[in-house]
């Protein structure tokens, strides 16, 4: 773990701090005393910590990431890469996150190729791009945009004309890219395996036929829940029911 103070910093600088109730219930103490397990290779109290920060408080990148790091530590696999992928939604440029989802992702036993859809494709800068960025990206091109229009009112010059193309096209873009971030992070339905090996069935109940099996780290598609139960299916178009305690979506409320 690395930059423990830095990254304190930057999260009090640039993330909203708890209420004032969970700061004087000792919520930097809490984040401190986590930081200290995980130097002292405690890291199963690192965890309880770092779970507890992210429970009470707004959804912050960096404490998925150390919870991520604390997981693998314990060779956690599952619950490393499902905190690693929570992370990557805040903090999705972040060196040491990427590198380490990626040597993560190395040590999973299925190796199921994601796929990726034409918008996916024509937007290649979304995954670089967090809603937040992109919210406030946007924002900023609705007031050059309309500022201009403003402008060509009262100032009908050649060079507003151009100035104005340039900012519609790039508002254009910058709706469309939002648009779509809002829109996967609304169907945003994949889960991760967190056991180490679990059987998907052809129905929900244990009797049913084994189709096949999953290992930790995998990422599914979550389709509904039932009873303890879930639906899920990989890429491939493979589906199946599984333990609902099984699986957990990536996608959280907080």
């Amino acid at each position: 773990m690395k930059r423990f103070i830095s990254i304190f910093i930057l999260a009090m600088a640039f993330f909203p701090a708890p209420d004032a109730n969970a700061r004087t219930n000792g919520w930097d103490e809490v984040f401190f005393k986590a930081n200290q397990a995980y130097r002292e290779a405690r890291f199963q109290e690192a965890i309880q910590g770092y779970d507890r920060l992210i429970r009470s408080g707004p959804r912050n990148g960096h404490l998925y990431y150390n919870l991520g790091n604390a997981y693998f530590k314990t060779e956690q696999l599952g619950p490393a890469i499902l905190n690693y992928e929570r992370a990557r939604l805040v903090i999705p440029r972040d060196a040491d996150l990427n590198f380490n989802l990626s040597y993560a992702r190395d040590q999973m036993r299925d190796a199921i190729p994601q796929s990726q859809g034409f918008f996916q494709a024509a937007f290649f800068w979304l995954d670089s791009l967090s809603m937040g960025e992109l919210f406030l990206g946007f924002a900023v091109l609705n007031v050059l945009f309309w500022g201009i229009l403003f402008i060509r009112l009262f100032l009908r010059m050649e060079w507003t004309y151009y100035l104005f193309l340039i900012l519609l096209i790039f508002w254009l873009i910058g709706g469309s890219s939002f648009g779509l971030k809002w829109y996967q992070a609304r169907s945003d339905d994949r889960a991760v395996v967190l056991k180490k090996e679990v059987s998907i069935l052809a129905g929900p109940d244990v009797r049913d036929t084994v189709l096949f099996k999953l290992h930790e780290g995998t990422i599914v598609h979550h389709e509904r829940s039932e009873d303890g139960w879930s639906l899920v299916h990989l890429p491939d178009k493979k589906r199946g029911w599984v333990k609902s305690e099984a699986v957990e979506l990536i996608l959280t409320n907080s």
